[in-house]
């Protein structure tokens, strides 16, 4: 092991637990809540030969976790003609349980609905549901944001439309029982120290919180595993889905620790196989070299994405369950040409909102004609750029996404612009909404004055990126180093990439790069005399730096650089600051 790999362990205070997890490490899919329950009506479906919807999200969760969950019901035995797969319209439908769906679900005589990646806060109709005989089982990792859903029609469990489960980590009772379990441990480990006999210490029980943070796809997976551990689907099986339950983890941003780094971990290995012709098909034409987080959450994700964004999701549905290779071909290229499309509209709006100006409001507010596929992403782009929570609406019905960080929440804040809303709804760092006809200034004004009254402080920290390790010697990143590195992957919220801070580096030469020179390459030199070529995609302006001899504080992120059958290690920049004047 390399010095440095060492004193990186070290300072995140990690173990082998966690640079080699095991498969069975992971958490008993019964202790999520109602688990036995929704299981149990999955197999009745199956052997009662029932009509079931899987109703899925347009996002890449909620598409990977659809995927999932058909193919859960067709282990189980339920019959194709008997399985029908509906993923709402970003644009007539929005996100959670539609009007369509009830439509649907009566006129295809289902008996069965089971909900994935949404359902929690859909109560109005799976009531309805209900009334007309339908079963629901609702799985999801969304916070709830009022009572969990009920059956209304005063039918018992087991009678036809008196059905409900949900399986929702998010759900107050799991984390009361999550908090019980940990306060738990403590206790017993306490008692265990004053046991001076190890031969009496108590074993210690599970800690759970790992489920809490499980997404759409994840949960999905779950209700596989306890199927397997009833007996009903043979064990190995499932291990197959852990590609679709690991790209829905990582492009749904959920914390890589726990639960979530063993799927993804094993995600990736089966995703390497190439066993589904579709996620092979799209590595092909997004010309993924080496399967990590980047390559599923830059490359593969955006094209998924796009469906949903640009068109309609039911296409990247089709890529996941097709098994011709060749149809599996012509949908990943035309989720290429989405995706292109994608960025070319996300670019153009963001020019725009850059020509214009973004002016003094501590909360940008942004409106023009761009596709409402792409206005979540303008938002994050433009967060990036001016370091500020955003929302960006179409200026043709009102429709918008926010983004936000630190501590300004946008839960709450739309929570006090109701009187210029129609509907809006989401977590802290991201929201969805609809503003009144005529009332985009004043949402302008009230979300800006909220902020005002809330006297929040230096936000911008909590876009600073943080080192891991202060690095005197860009030499010690070295092939041999980057070879351990990989047993850090899957990298993401929770396990970020290292970050390693230069304190003193001399600039050798800067060039910028791309058909605007949006892109920077510097080489730089550190107090060994060792040069280092970093790289920075979309570099802020402040970072554009020409001068050589110019002494700077650098925070990098180490890659590897393949060119002409030659691998060598470079930095991607994530922080660049002048420094003071350097000691050699």
């Amino acid at each position: 092991m390399t010095e440095l790999f060492q004193r990186l362990l070290e300072a995140r205070g990690l173990g082998e637990s966690f640079l080699h997890p095991e498969y069975e490490d992971l958490d008993d899919a019964f202790e999520l809540p109602e688990m036995e329950k929704a299981v149990e009506r999955l197999k009745s479906a199956a052997d009662s030969d029932d009509k079931v919807i899987v109703y899925g999200d347009y996002d890449v969760d909620g598409v990977t976790a659809s995927a999932e969950m058909a193919e859960i019901l067709e282990l189980l035995g339920v019959k194709s003609d008997n399985l029908e797969i509906m993923l709402p319209n970003r644009f007539t439908d929005g996100y959670g349980m539609s009007k369509r769906l009830g439509k649907r679900a009566v006129e295809s005589g289902a008996k069965l609905v089971v909900t994935v990646d949404c359902g929690s806060n859909n109560g109005e109709i799976i009531s309805e549901l209900s009334e007309k005989g339908i079963d629901v089982v609702v799985t999801d990792h969304h916070e709830i944001a009022g009572e969990l859903p009920q059956v209304f029609n005063g039918k018992k469990p087991g009678e036809p439309g008196g059905f409900l489960a949900v399986v929702n980590p998010k759900r107050a009772d799991f984390r009361k029982k999550v908090l019980a379990r940990q306060a738990e441990i403590l206790d017993l480990k306490e008692q265990n120290e004053a046991i001076t006999d190890k031969a009496k210490k108590q074993p210690l029980p599970r800690d759970i919180s790992g489920l809490l943070e499980l997404c759409g796809a994840g949960v999905a997976f779950m209700v596989a595993r306890a199927c397997v551990k009833k007996g009903w689907i043979r064990a190995g099986r499932e291990k197959w889905l852990l590609d679709l339950a690991m790209v829905g983890t990582i492009c749904d941003s959920m914390k890589l620790t726990g639960d979530n780094r063993i799927i993804c971990r094993y995600g990736m290995i089966v995703l390497e196989k190439g066993v589904r012709k579709g996620l092979k098909e799209l590595m092909r034409v997004a010309k993924v070299g080496k399967i990590d987080t980047d390559a599923v959450g830059f490359q593969l994700g955006p094209r998924l994405n796009a469906a949903g964004r640009m068109k309609s999701a039911d296409l990247a549905l089709m890529l996941l369950r097709t098994k011709s290779s060749a149809e599996a071909a012509k949908i990943a290229l035309e989720l290429n040409s989405l995706n292109n499309e994608r960025r070319k509209q996300q670019e153009e709006a963001v020019k725009a909102v850059t020509d214009r100006g973004a002016g003094e409001d501590r909360v940008l507010v942004v409106a023009g004609p761009w596709h409402e596929g792409v206005l979540g992403i303008i938002a994050g782009r433009l967060v990036e750029m001016y370091k500020r929570p955003c929302f960006v609406l179409s200026s043709e019905n009102g429709k918008g996404s926010g983004r936000s960080f630190g501590e300004f929440n946008l839960a709450l804040a739309l929570s006090e612009c109701q009187n210029c809303l129609e509907k809006g709804g989401g977590h802290a760092e991201a929201c969805g909404l609809k503003v009144k006809a005529g009332k985009v200034d004043e949402f302008r004004e009230t979300v800006n004055r909220y902020y005002d009254r809330l006297k929040l402080r230096e936000q911008e920290r909590f876009l600073r990126q943080r080192a891991d390790l202060h690095l005197e010697n860009l030499g010690e990143l070295t092939l041999d180093f980057m070879d351990e590195l990989d047993e850090l992957e899957p990298f993401g919220t929770g396990n970020g990439e290292p970050v390693f801070l230069v304190e003193q580096a001399i600039l050798i030469n800067s060039k910028q790069m791309g058909s605007d020179g949006q892109h920077l390459r510097l080489v730089v030199k550190d107090k060994r005399g060792t040069l280092f070529k970093l790289v920075a995609f979309n570099a802020p302006e402040e970072w554009i730096v020409t001068t050589p001899g110019l002494p700077l504080r650098v925070w990098l992120t180490a890659t590897t650089n393949t060119w002409n059958g030659d691998t060598t290690v470079e930095g991607r920049l994530v922080r660049l600051e002048l420094a003071e004047e350097a000691d050699f």
